[in-house]
């Protein structure tokens, strides 16, 4: 039992890490993540653009014309978030439907640079990450054990929500097999039938033939 709770913990851990990269798209280029999710979990983004400059070979910070689109899908194919954001800043959803989300970007880089190549940096936070604790302490006037103690609670509810996301995918697995093994199990049963169908007609055909010949 505690071995499957330590997994489920480290899976937790790992899911919840804030993770931080960066990536190159073109003016027309966009580029797509795939986030699993528990419900009702925040996620914060947090993205900074720059522009390339073909005389240094680098890139330089952006021009305040250039923008970032951001669209959130969740596991239903329906549109969390669509917003037009400035060139860096960043963007806060909170999950309803556990799964897979997709985060999508790109850039208004077609109206202002053509032909440009843009660097995005880009970091997702998940659960208690995306959480501002030294906004919430200043706002709620915490002391530090307070503090502390909030930060402890919020992981202890993000564990809970991680573990019943774990027993939902489980759930789906064990359907999807079932469905799986109810078609097998039918179509083994439809090629029976198929054969049984054309010994059938095989022996009629004989028959008629041997009758026809006068054999029998």
């Amino acid at each position: 039992m505690w071995k499957n709770a330590l997994f489920v913990c480290v899976i937790a851990f790992f899911m919840n890490v804030a993770t931080g990269l960066y990536f190159h798209i073109g003016e027309t280029e966009r580029k797509c993540f795939i986030e699993e999710i528990p419900d009702e979990t925040m996620v914060t983004g947090n993205y900074k653009l720059q522009l390339f400059d073909p005389r240094t070979g680098g890139f330089m910070p952006s021009s305040p014309g250039l923008a970032m689109h951001v669209e959130i899908r969740d596991p239903d194919d329906k549109i969390i978030l669509s917003r037009v954001y400035s060139s860096e800043g960043r963007f806060t959803f909170t999950s309803h439907t556990p799964g897979e989300h997709v985060i999508c970007l790109y850039s208004n880089s077609t109206k202002w640079f053509t032909g440009s190549q843009l660097r995005v940096h880009f970091d997702i936070q998940v659960g208690e990450h995306a959480i501002d604790y030294a906004n919430i302490a200043q706002k709620e006037k915490f002391t530090d054990l307070q503090l502390r103690v909030r930060q402890l609670l919020d992981q202890v509810d993000q564990i809970a929500k991680e573990q019943n996301y774990q027993r939902y995918r489980e759930e789906r697995f064990r359907q999807t097999s079932e469905s799986t093994n109810q078609r097998v199990l039918w179509w083994s049963i439809g090629q029976v039938g198929i054969l049984v169908a054309m010994g059938f007609w095989q022996m009629r055909h004989l028959k008629s033939f041997f009758e026809a010949k006068k054999l029998v």
